[in-house]
Parts: structure tokens; C-alpha cells; sequence
């Protein structure tokens, strides 16, 4: 099956991936922006695309659909190959490969690397496309881990079999979301520039190892410039809140528009290198930021509020007119549910006995795609016309996607009124007006540290 996987484009994988791009497109994501495609070299050209890894599933979806006119494969983790022979056949439908790692699954299966390592090696060097992620597994958080030189091995041996006649181009690529989580988020692909490798083959012929380094520092240093790194794993916890509850702000300072992600992601970028230089020159004032951040997130937290009420906060009359609204909206809900409730429960009910958070994405992508769509919302046609006509059953079943949106839209209305209900029974108390002193006295402190840095 692997060796399939890298041929020229089946009609039946074209089917699939048409079904399932508005799938992630519109229904999983909000918006997805594919940034500088125009760096992607054209179809027959030998290209391994390099990414950062911190979705799982997500960021492969993510690269595939910025690709119209090839059919990638992508060699990444064994691990989430086995959970399910279902979830495997749609892993091997969008051109996934397994590669073993000795620390997870043991020094025995590194020799099943090396089947497929070959065969992807001989069909990048035809002017296929392979897609790799040299951290070796997906990170949890906003930052780059090391990166393994397996690509490097494979984009030199591929052009070792041309006898170095046919240039092998490495294409650094890296993956932002809004969120991990949740769907009607936002996803972001974004490209760098393509790095030859015809100026590295004297040097590989005699030094290999050097020739492989040269090469990795470009494609590293271009995915860290183009991704959201957070290194400082120590105080990440408040700095991702920190850019969070001020980073709108700091947006807008700076010209950003923080309601678009590209944009976010700059502003972001930005917000967090002025805190790594600002604790350079300044710790103790620093540390002192970011332990009041883990206080006021704790507080936040505690209060079941969102910290965006802090500058919004919404009227008793407000409230009322939300209450109102989902109460008229109510009925309308409950038929959304049926079957839609069942795309985000099954997941879920999975993900329980999955340790790993960052799957959930996937699961509910790939769920959703094999099981729950194709097979729930055919019963629920077929009930349809059996109990109305056909015309009302088609009716339904093409509304059934905007009927999804709309429980969820509810869903997250519901609990957005909640948080503010829940604010707007605190006011003043003294454990609110204590927490929205720290949280002024913070902005105020960022605000200034800022300024001095830039006056620096």
C-alpha cells in the first residue's frame, strides 16, 4: 500500500480529497490561510516540504490542501497508526507513512524504516513530493523542538541516486492555529524559501554529516522566523497567557489587525521576542510580570469568567437580550443536534481514553470524514424521505452542515452569556475588584517595559 501512496494522483484519491477538503475547510475550521504558495516549486520538481509539528493529523491536512497539483506523501510518527485499522486506511488514503522511532517504539522497528525511506527516496528523485517533520512527533505547546537529520539523509541519498545530476529542493513550511481544540478556529500554513541542494553536493561527496548541517541550519533558522517559537518551556505557561490577555492590544499598537491570523501570528511573534528581551534587561521585573500573570489566570479561571470581560462587560440589559435570544433559539437547537450532536460527542467519548490532547483534532477530523458524516447524515435522509418526501430529505440533508454550525455557534454562545453572568454577579466584590486591579497594574507594567525597551 505504501508503495501506491506515492504515485501520480488516483481519480478515486481526487474524489476523496474533494469530500474531504470543505470537511476542513469550512465545517472544522473558521478560516485556513495558506500563506506564500507561490514559493512552491512546480509539479515535477523533487521537493521535500519540512515543517514544524503541532498538530498531529492537522498539519499534514494543512500542507496537503496548499498543494492542488500534487499528491505528497508524508512520513511521519508510527504511533498514531495504531489505534484502529479504519483510522489507519484513511492515514495511508491521504499519503501518511509510518516512520519508527527507537525511544517510542523501540530499536527492533527502525528496521521497517528503512522499506519505506527507500521508496521515498527513489520517488522524490522522479520529481515526486515527500512532506516531513524532523521533530519526530508533535509538540504540545507553541515551540520547536530538535530536529532529527533523517530528512537530511533522505534529500541527499535521493540525489545521490541521480548521481547528483538532478537537484533535490527542501522546502521549509511551518503550521499556526488559533486554537488546538476546538473547531471553527483558525489554521495557517505558511511557506519559505525553497533550499537547493546542488551547492551541498561537492561538500556531502567528502563530509555528509557537515553538508547535512549546513542544510539543516537554513531550514530551521526559516521555519523559526516564520512560526511562533516560545523557548522559554520554564515560563511558557505565562507567557501564552500574557499574549493572550494583552496581545490584542499590543496588535493594535503596532499596526496589526489581531482578528486576522496572519497577522496575529506577526504581532505575536513580536510581542513574545520584546519579552525575551525585556527579561534579559530587566529579570526581576519580568519574573515578577509573569508570576502576577499565572495569579490573575488562576483568578480568571477560578471565576469561570473570560479575561475579555475585563474590557467589555456586559449590562444586566445585555444579559437579559442574550437569555432571551437562546431561549427563543432553543428549539431550533435541539433539531440541530440530531444527528450533528454525535460529530462532537463520539470524539470526545474517544479522547477519553487517549492521553495525548493533541489528537483530538484528528480524531474528530478523521471520525468525522469516515464515520459520523457519511454514515449518520445518510440515516438521517433516509428517514427523512420516509417519513416526508424525497425533496424535504434532500433539503435537510444539504442543510445538515449549516444546522452543525449553528448547535455550535449556540453551544459557544450559551457559554460566552455564562461567563458574563458570572462576572456580572461579581462586580463588586472585592476578590473581582482585586483581580482587575492586578490585571491594570500588569497591562500598565507591560505597557511601559515596552516603551523602555524601545527607547533602547
Amino acid at each position: 500500500m505504501a508503495k501506491a501512496l506515492l504515485y501520480k494522483q488516483h481519480i478515486l484519491y481526487r474524489v476523496f480529497r474533494t469530500y474531504i477538503r470543505p470537511i476542513h475547510d469550512r465545517l472544522y475550521y473558521r478560516h485556513t490561510y495558506r500563506l506564500q504558495t507561490e514559493n512552491i516549486p512546480s509539479a515535477g520538481t523533487p521537493l521535500l516540504i519540512v515543517s514544524n509539528h503541532q498538530n498531529c493529523l492537522n498539519d499534514p491536512l494543512g500542507i496537503l490542501f496548499a498543494l492542488n497539483d500534487r499528491k505528497p506523501a508524508f512520513i511521519t510518527r508510527a504511533d498514531i497508526f495504531m489505534y484502529h485499522p479504519i483510522f489507519n486506511k484513511f492515514l495511508y488514503g491521504i499519503g501518511l507513512l509510518p516512520a519508527f522511532r527507537m525511544e517510542f517504539e523501540g530499536e527492533e522497528a527502525l528496521g521497517r524504516n528503512k522499506k519505506i525511506f527507500i521508496q521515498a527516496e527513489h520517488e522524490l528523485a522522479k520529481g515526486q513530493t515527500v512532506v516531513m517533520f524532523p521533530e519526530s512527533g508533535h509538540q504540545d505547546k507553541h515551540w520547536l523542538g530538535n530536529f532529527s537529520f533523517g530528512y537530511t539523509k533522505l534529500a541527499f541519498e535521493a540525489a545521490e541516486l541521480t548521481d547528483f545530476k538532478t537537484d533535490i529542493f527542501i522546502l521549509p513550511s511551518c503550521n499556526h492555529y488559533s486554537d488546538y481544540f476546538h473547531i471553527q478556529e483558525d489554521s495557517l500554513v505558511k511557506f519559505g524559501t525553497p533550499v537547493s541542494l546542488r551547492p551541498y553536493y561537492e561538500l556531502y561527496k567528502t563530509k555528509p554529516r557537515t553538508a547535512q548541517r549546513q542544510v539543516n541550519a537554513l531550514v530551521r533558522e526559516q521555519i523559526e522566523n516564520m512560526m511562533l517559537d516560545i523557548r522559554d518551556l520554564e515560563n511558557y505557561q505565562a507567557i501564552d497567557f500574557l499574549r493572550n490577555t494583552y496581545g490584542v492590544n499590543y496588535a493594535r499598537q503596532y499596526g496589526y489587525d489581531a482578528k486576522k491570523l496572519p497577522d496575529r501570528l506577526l504581532s505575536d511573534r513580536a510581542f513574545v521576542a520584546a519579552l525575551e528581551q525585556a527579561q534579559t534587561n530587566h529579570p526581576e521585573t519580568v519574573r515578577k510580570i509573569y508570576a502576577d500573570a499565572l495569579t490573575l489566570e488562576d483568578g480568571i479561571r477560578r471565576m469561570k469568567i473570560n479575561d475579555r470581560l475585563f474590557d467589555k462587560p456586559l449590562s444586566l440589559g445585555q444579559l437579559a437580550l442574550r437569555g432571551a435570544l437562546l431561549l427563543v433559539l432553543l428549539p431550533a437547537w435541539l433539531i440541530a443536534l440530531c444527528p450533528n450532536a454525535l460529530n462532537y460527542l463520539i470524539p470526545a467519548w474517544i479522547m477519553r481514553r487517549i492521553h495525548d490532547r493533541m489528537f483530538y483534532g484528528s480524531f474528530t477530523i478523521a471520525i468525522n470524514v469516515l464515520i459520523t458524516i457519511p454514515l449518520f447524515y445518510t440515516i438521517a435522509f433516509i428517514l427523512m424521505w420516509i417519513y416526508a418526501n424525497i425533496w424535504m430529505a434532500f433539503i435537510y440533508f444539504v442543510s445538515l452542515p449549516a444546522l452543525g454550525l449553528f448547535a455550535w455557534y449556540y453551544r459557544k454562545f450559551f457559554l460566552s452569556t455564562r461567563q458574563a453572568w458570572n462576572y456580572h454577579k461579581q462586580k463588586g466584590t472585592t476578590t473581582l475588584d482585586k483581580l482587575k486591579a492586578l490585571r491594570t497594574a500588569l497591562h500598565q507594567r507591560l505597557t511601559t517595559v515596552f516603551m523602555t525597551e524601545k527607547k533602547i
